[in-house]
């Protein structure tokens, strides 16, 4: 086990989704610095509000196509979790800017972390590299043949710029395939919002989740403290050049989603109404095997999709009441 204590940690996306909630965990984990770099575009400094009142915790407002802030940033890091990434919508809707953030920006900081001796390095992956994985559950051995989006061409990219640099330089690294990740602080606001979000809009307003597709489209569900939990895990083991799918193990078609997120929100009534399927990752089947994870990091996800849902409509109408006392405030001056 690797004690995380005394170390100097960089996050970046750290004020995003997933990347937050592993800096909730870091500060308990005794490190002297952890630095959340964002870029503010997915990202909101209110993500860490608490971990800023807990531990050692410093946001920087930046790029991390920024080379010169980059190289400061990890010349003074010991750990690196690597979470910034576009989501796969705005891949398809910009493909050069997904190049020069998914592909270029990963590229700089390997290379900075092999000069700046960086112990390890913790990226996140996706299940878009698998595209219509051939066996279900989907282990960690499904060739990445099968994916046709940009997002899981520059994640697959990014897994073979590891295990290069693993063989090349000797760098010490994990990468997690994460699965269909849900919970708090998923991204509200902007262009590219999460699925579930649109649907708790309709629900609250009494209207019903709009699926596009026929409904028996099925994901892999897993809570992002559990996800974040993961990497801390990754972090600890004596464990290096390995990848790991990050699911619940669990398969939930998005009829199914509508239907207990309808409940959690009092409004069983409401049922799904279906429009054309999208063209962007059009995926009918995820379901993971977390065996290997299991074994190897001792992870296995712990919440419930109901407690999850539960969790993630009271945190979401939190956001709305206080999104609306501002709205007050600002219409009262």
């Amino acid at each position: 086990m690797i004690e995380l204590k005394g170390k100097r940690v960089l996050v970046t996306g750290g004020a995003g989704f997933i990347g937050s909630h592993i800096v909730d965990l870091l500060c308990d984990e005794g490190c002297i610095e952890i630095v959340a770099l964002d870029n503010m575009v997915r990202g909101r400094p209110e993500n860490l509000r608490r971990a800023l009142g807990r531990g050692p915790v410093r946001l920087v407002h930046g790029d991390i196509r920024d080379r010169k802030l980059m190289e400061a940033l990890v010349k003074a890091a010991d750990i690196v979790f690597h979470q910034a990434a576009l989501r796969i919508t705005h891949c398809a809707a910009e493909p050069r800017l997904a190049k020069e953030v998914m592909v270029d920006a990963t590229y700089d900081l390997l290379e900075l972390c092999i000069k700046h001796d960086i112990e390890k390095i913790i990226a996140a992956s996706s299940a878009s590299v698998y595209g219509m994985a051939e066996e279900f559950p989907t282990t960690e051995r499904q060739n990445p043949y099968n994916n046709r989006t940009l997002y899981g061409a520059a994640k697959a990219f990014n897994e073979g710029l590891l295990r290069a640099f693993n063989d090349v330089c000797g760098l010490d690294y994990v990468a997690f395939r994460y699965f269909n990740v849900y919970g708090s602080r998923m991204d509200i606001h902007g262009r590219y919002t999460e699925v579930l979000i649109r649907w708790m809009e309709r629900l609250e307003a009494g209207l019903p989740p709009v699926i596009f597709g026929d409904g028996c489209q099925t994901m892999d569900f897993v809570h992002v403290r559990d996800v974040a939990r993961a990497n801390i895990l990754a972090a600890r083991a004596k464990i290096t050049d390995e990848v790991f799918n990050v699911g619940s193990g669990t398969e939930t078609s998005l009829t199914e989603l509508a239907t207990v997120l309808a409940s959690v929100m009092g409004r069983r009534g409401l049922t799904p109404e279906f429009a054309p399927e999208r063209s962007v990752n059009p995926v009918p089947r995820r379901l993971a095997s977390t065996g290997k994870a299991e074994r190897l990091l001792g992870f296995r996800a712990t919440v419930s999709l109901e407690q999850g849902l539960a969790d993630l409509v009271k945190w979401w109408r939190s956001e709305r009441d206080v999104a609306s006392d501002r709205q007050r405030q600002a219409a009262a001056s």
